[in-house]
């Protein structure tokens, strides 16, 4: 087996742990090699360093393995503790292989992107509020007036969806999910649409919008302008080398046992 690494290189720690995934690879007869003749990419570092990876696995359709060493790391499943563990298991094919959806925004422009994470909608510098009148498989739907919409992959629903509000999703369900931003609309809620829907986002006010996907700028939509949202053509494919449940890991990132001891004590 042939794997290649992405590495925060500016995070020692991340620096610190790569050596220690090259020197594990060697010892179990994993090379190391360049990703265009990789069998698998392992990233090291936090969600950042694991969307970089996953764009590169996306394009060359290989699976991707994430080491953590970041914050809670909801994308990076394996904790430098468990390495080689991960790595025993990787070396044997002891190992499931996670599918999730992306998801495409396409501008009036014709500017096109791909994320494993999500497409957001958001104002400008100096910007009050973005509006934004939404329709879903051609339907009108509500008319948002809020800071920014963000439209994510139950993989991405760990991400910004979650900080705005919305619901976490097990990655490997396939569905759309649309949050809005300290919305000024009477409806605020999370929407959570079948995973094949169409999104068209219109700007409706005289306050042009930029729209990002993953992170990354897309452009800026004006007035009467706008953006298609939709399902990716890929999909990204994680290793999974725990075979842990998402509720598991849920519990595990948000330190839910340390709770249950402070109300049990």
């Amino acid at each position: 087996m042939n794997v290649a690494l992405v590495v925060h290189e500016t995070r020692p720690q991340a620096v610190t742990v790569a050596d220690r995934v090259r020197a594990g690879c060697r010892a179990r007869g994993i090379d190391v090699t360049e990703d265009i003749e990789a069998d698998a990419i392992i990233a090291v570092g936090g969600d950042g360093t694991v969307l970089r990876a996953a764009r590169r696995a996306l394009e060359r359709d290989l699976p991707l393995l994430g080491v953590n060493v970041g914050r809670k790391g909801f994308l990076a499943d394996v904790e430098p503790a468990g390495l080689d563990a991960a790595l025993d298991r990787l070396a044997k094919g002891a190992y499931r292989i996670s599918e999730r959806m992306t998801v495409q925004a396409r501008l009036d422009s014709g500017a096109l992107d791909v994320g494993i994470n999500d497409v957001v909608i958001e104002k400008t510098n100096g910007q009050s509020l973005v509006s934004v009148e939404v329709h879903v498989d051609g339907e009108p739907f509500v008319n948002y007036h809020a800071d920014g919409l963000v439209f994510a992959t139950p993989t991405g629903s760990t991400a910004y969806n979650l900080s705005a509000g919305g619901p976490l999703v097990d990655p490997e369900v396939a569905a759309l999910i649309l949050t809005p931003v300290a919305p000024h609309s009477l409806f605020s809620k999370s929407l959570v649409l079948h995973p094949e829907a169409h999104i068209r986002c219109t700007v409706v006010a005289d306050r042009p919008v930029a729209v990002t996907v993953d992170g990354r700028k897309l452009g800026v939509v004006r007035a009467d302008s706008g953006v298609d949202i939709q399902r990716g053509s890929g999909r990204i494919r994680f290793l999974d080398t725990s075979g842990r449940s998402f509720p598991a890991r849920v519990k595990e990132k948000f330190h839910l046992d340390e709770d249950r001891r402070f109300v049990e004590g």
